[in-house]
């Protein structure tokens, strides 16, 4: 673990910006060397191109096997996922891939969404990717690849810090998806209500930073993890991490959806 200098916070062992990038800068050539993936190169089985998509309430993300360049396709409330489908066949038209992996913004049981997202259109349960796409297609929880992505073994816990409160906590290389987010916290509250977007509106910055180091280090206790990654949208808001805490960035997705495919990552069943 990086230390964090000499000063008022050395003790506490939380990090400033001076010992962490921006995660903003991090392009996918520093991501092959910070993360020891190779996005842009097989990171799977010989001859396996595996196609990453990352579903968001804003945006489309694609990524593939051999490929430099995230393509970006608007969504919205009438993203359906069949148009998903056809919007992303156009925008690969040329792409050689055999595997497909999905990050959904959702709940994910065995492989499937169990649950209709909350800012895109209807239809994603029961639906099937794999005959969508002509080819095997694995979905998780958009949370768990980013997770994934950023995993460098050990027990690692990752919190998502967006709209809500994404969660994923992965083991010696097998990787379980959770649901934190909508746990008592304080006050009759959730830890989503304190460390999501709302509380963010609520609390202001100073105050939600405050919440989310408390909330970090109590699920890292509570869960043995020997470190945490923190990701999301606001995320780059902190200006200190809570120690055994690093931030993550969006770009693992990517990574992690070429890793789904690697047999220990598989999520549990």
């Amino acid at each position: 673990m990086e230390q964090a200098p000499a000063g008022r916070n050395h003790a506490r062992g939380i990090m400033t910006p001076k010992d962490r990038p921006d995660p903003g800068t991090l392009s996918i050539n520093a991501m092959r060397y910070q993360f020891g993936g190779h996005v842009g190169k097989p990171v799977t089985a010989r001859g396996m191109g595996v196609l990453v998509i990352d579903v968001g309430g804003t945006n489309i993300k694609l990524l593939a096997t051999g490929r430099r360049t995230v393509v970006k396709i608007p969504s919205g409330p009438t993203l359906t996922p069949r148009r998903l489908v056809r919007l992303v066949r156009q925008s690969v038209d040329g792409w050689k891939y055999s595997r497909v992996s999905i990050g959904y913004p959702g709940v994910v049981l065995h492989g499937k969404p169990i649950v209709e997202p909350k800012n895109l259109g209807r239809g994603w349960v029961g639906f099937d990717f794999a005959k969508a796409f002509g080819c095997p297609t694995r979905v998780v929880n958009d949370a768990a690849m980013q997770a994934l992505g950023g995993y460098r073994g050990g027990r690692m816990l990752f919190l998502g810090l967006g709209t809500g409160l994404g969660s994923a906590l992965i083991i010696d290389g097998l990787l379980e998806p959770m649901e934190l987010a909508h746990l008592p916290y304080k006050k009759g509250r959730t830890y989503e209500q304190y460390v999501g977007a709302a509380g963010l509106k609520r609390f202001g910055r100073k105050r939600w930073s405050r919440h989310v180091l408390d909330v970090t280090e109590r699920l890292k206790a509570a869960l043995g993890a020997d470190y945490v990654v923190l990701g999301g949208g606001n995320a780059k808001l902190l200006k200190e991490l809570p120690p055994g805490a690093r931030l993550g960035n969006n770009l693992q997705a990517f990574l992690g959806g070429f890793r789904l495919w690697k047999p220990a990552a598989k999520p549990r069943q």
